[in-house]
């Protein structure tokens, strides 16, 4: 049984490898495919572009090890079928479980693997990635974001600090903007909440605070043409990809306190987790599927590993739309197809026909 084991865990882990590392390659060509129209032909060189890549390819590998790990599983257990190998192991007493126990803890650390490099790797490569794009595209860094606040000058060249942004509505709230004169500070000009109305930024709830003469003056509202347009912020702005849950959590929990609901950022925060997870059990259906329902040739399989796999991500993106809309609570819009895939995945697992 351990012969065959070694045996089988090396078939499915040659194709595993190529596939997702083929398609990581790829989806990361395409995504430059897609940029490279932005970038400075006298800036991009071949090394730059393919840094480029390389930096996408750990987000991309996240999103594609479930796929992954179930085409693999279908097509070398579909082989394994279609050469009467699983046949010949129950005719000699062999309990096919056993056989699979392997697969299930490699399917666990397959789990612990993309987790990892959701949180630790792909945030910092998408960063680099980002940073890089803007350096050929020539993009001269305006802003900078630290810790959910924006620091930047405006088109006057006064600093401006922004406590909390929020991309989706074009909203910010704790607005300082520090009006300089020759030498010194002109005036003060805080407000608690900004919203741009499409040509200018309209700012409530202010406080304007005149250097020179100590006068504080309050306006409910006032327009301010000297802040550049929510454009510029999104380029700066972290986005899920670049965040791991501790940097989305700390940032959901500053909106909160300042009386913002985001909930999209609770939805990601949810999704993080549920979606390493399914690793897990798109590796007990790709071995019991095949065996349960016969699946024919090792193409086919893989055929039917792909449409499985599309049903899952399409129904997983959609749940996740719910729950950013605020149809759906985002434990529940995070987690529905997971545990969905997760029960039919176990069930076909224990009816492997032994």
């Amino acid at each position: 049984m351990k012969m065959l084991r070694r045996l089988y865990l090396g078939e499915f882990f040659r194709l595993f490898l190529l596939i997702v590392l083929g398609l990581s390659g790829i989806f990361s060509l395409v995504d430059l495919m897609g940029k490279i129209q932005s970038f400075l032909p006298e800036k991009s060189t071949a090394t730059s572009l393919l840094l480029y890549c390389l930096y996408n390819v750990p987000k991309y590998l996240v999103y594609l090890l479930p796929m992954s790990l179930l085409i693999s599983g279908m097509f070398t257990f579909s082989q394994a079928g279609r050469r009467k190998e699983i046949t010949a192991i129950k005719a000699a007493g062999g309990r096919l479980r056993s056989l699979f126990y392997p697969f299930i803890w490699a399917g666990v650390l397959m789990g612990l693997f993309a987790f990892g490099v959701g949180e630790i790797i792909a945030p910092e490569a998408s960063k680099r990635a980002v940073d890089l794009k803007n350096d050929l595209a020539s993009n001269t860094r305006k802003t900078t974001f630290d810790g959910g606040m924006l620091w930047l000058r405006g088109i006057d060249g006064s600093p401006v600090r922004i406590d909390i942004y929020i991309a989706e509505k074009k909203m910010a709230g704790g607005v300082s903007i520090f009006v300089l004169g020759k030498d010194f500070l002109k005036e003060r000009i805080t407000a608690g909440r900004a919203f741009w109305d499409g040509s200018a930024w309209l700012l409530e709830d202010v406080t304007r605070y005149n250097a020179e003469s100590g006068e504080i003056s309050r306006l409910k509202q006032m327009r301010y043409d000297n802040l550049e347009s929510p454009e510029l912020f999104a380029r700066e702005i972290k986005t899920t990809d670049e965040m791991d849950i501790s940097e989305l959590y700390h940032y959901m929990q500053r909106l909160k306190n300042a009386g913002f609901r985001n909930i999209k950022l609770a939805v990601d925060i949810n999704s993080k987790i549920s979606f390493p997870l399914i690793n897990i059990f798109m590796m007990m259906l790709g071995i019991s599927l095949p065996l349960r329902i016969g699946t024919g040739g090792g193409m086919l399989s893989a055929g039917l590993g792909l449409i499985i796999s599309l049903i899952y991500g399409f129904g997983y993106t959609f749940f996740l739309s719910l729950g950013y809309a605020g149809i759906f609570h985002p434990l529940f819009a995070a987690w529905l197809m997971p545990v969905i895939f997760s029960v039919i995945s176990v069930y076909l697992f224990m009816k492997i026909p032994e």
